[in-house]
């Protein structure tokens, strides 16, 4: 072994490293579903004649959730896709047993069963379920049986997600959103060093796609965030869930909207260097004064989503002032870049329509990244929500009055 090769890890230092993640979401997920599977499966040892009642687990780790809200919201269909598929299964094995045309049926009868008792998108594990009881379910004597271990697994999945709370996702998305922003700010870093030389075609079209590119990172953002939310609902270790949702939810709005822009822009340059294919695409100083303004509204970026996911772990003070000072300097460069375009109009007349539509994408971005402008967008959310949750509590007393008179 070489003298400087790190010493492997030892007991110690694998135990102070797990226990360093026990807040981990992933961990605390997988602990939680293990537990429920293990309890279930003691408990169906004692309640079930089955030597080995492994529909319990199964059946808990079906129900146990990522979040409490979606236990919850979709405990019940799961369940329910968890019965139905057992049902079948044992239907099934009592009568012809296992072979591979009884498995189409299974699988066909399973599918349309789910159609049918509304388990909406938990159809396939209502197939998922009979295969695998079908798999150990020879007789009938066992039915009974099966259908135990499915209430016990059930029922534990669900006492687990009501007594342990599930972790909350709001990290991980936090850090979904620093990285889309952090890649939009390198576009645009990328976009200002050509602004300086002669760009190709083919570089101006590579940036293109990579703008292109931050629609998929825009859809894993929201995946992120959806979890989060979910998360965020219906959960006791959260006081202020519904503020932290908004917060992060308006600030991808404003991040999908900026990626948006820096699309329309890509695709402004792309056309810009086609009508240039032999020269610069601006003269050096538009050139010098367009990378630091692009350089300028990257910080921003940066800034503006370092503020929405620091306002859900610490003060966010700080981050508001280095935004504020971003978009000052970036609002001073556009000025400049401004002026600077007026006069190069005079030489190329034609290319109006070009700066004007990148000056628009630039006011653009610096409008939806402004304080005020956020401020006000979680306002008008607040009262939406405001208006919505009155609305639903006027329907119920408006319900529970037209019971009572019945």
């Amino acid at each position: 072994m070489p003298h400087d090769a790190p010493p492997p890890p030892t007991g110690h230092h694998l135990l102070r490293r797990l226990l360093s993640r026990r807040h981990d979401p992933v961990v605390v997920q997988s602990v939680r579903s293990t537990g429920a599977a293990v309890v279930s499966y003691v408990i169906a040892l004692r309640l079930s004649s089955e030597p080995a009642p492994l529909t319990a687990p199964l059946t808990a780790l079906l129900v146990v959730q990522v979040t409490l809200y979606s236990t919850l919201t979709t405990g019940v269909r799961r369940v329910n896709s968890v019965v139905a598929g057992v049902l079948i299964a044992i239907g099934f094995s009592a009568l012809v047993g296992l072979t591979w045309w009884s498995l189409g049926l299974v699988i066909l009868a399973s599918l349309v069963v789910g159609h049918l008792v509304r388990v909406d998108e938990f159809v396939p594990e209502v197939a998922i379920s009979a295969m695998l009881v079908l798999g150990v379910t020879r007789v009938a004597d066992t039915a009974w049986d099966r259908v135990l271990e499915t209430l016990i697994g059930a029922v534990v999945g669900l006492a687990f997600n009501l007594l342990f709370a599930p972790p909350v996702w709001v990290e991980p998305a936090g850090r979904a959103i620093d990285g889309l922003a952090s890649r939009m700010a390198a576009l645009m870093t990328g976009m200002a060093n050509e602004l300086t030389e002669r760009t190709t075609v083919a570089d101006a079209a590579s940036r293109l796609h990579e703008a292109r590119r931050l629609d998929n990172d825009i859809a894993d953002v929201d995946s992120a965030l959806r979890q989060a939310e979910d998360s965020l609902r219906m959960n006791p270790r959260v006081r202020e869930g519904l503020m932290f949702r908004l917060v992060l939810r308006t600030g991808l709005d404003t991040l999908e909207i900026c990626a948006v822009v820096l699309r329309v822009s890509a695709r402004a340059l792309t056309d810009l260097a086609k009508a240039r294919a032999d020269e610069p695409l601006f003269a050096p100083e538009v050139g010098g004064a367009l990378r630091d303004l692009f350089g300028h509204m990257a910080l921003a970026v940066h800034s503006f989503s370092r503020l929405i996911t620091a306002q859900v772990s610490t003060n966010a003070e700080e981050q508001e002032i280095r935004l504020t000072r971003e978009l000052g300097m970036a609002r001073e460069s556009r000025d400049l870049v401004a002026r600077l375009l007026l006069e190069q109009l005079r030489s190329s007349p034609a290319q109006w329509q070009l700066y004007g539509a990148l000056l628009a994408d630039v006011d653009r971005v610096l409008d939806e990244l402004d304080v005020d402008k956020r401020s006000q967008r979680l306002m008008e959310e607040l009262d939406r929500h405001s208006r919505l949750r009155n609305e639903d509590s006027g329907r119920i007393r408006r319900a529970v009055r037209r019971a009572s008179r019945r």
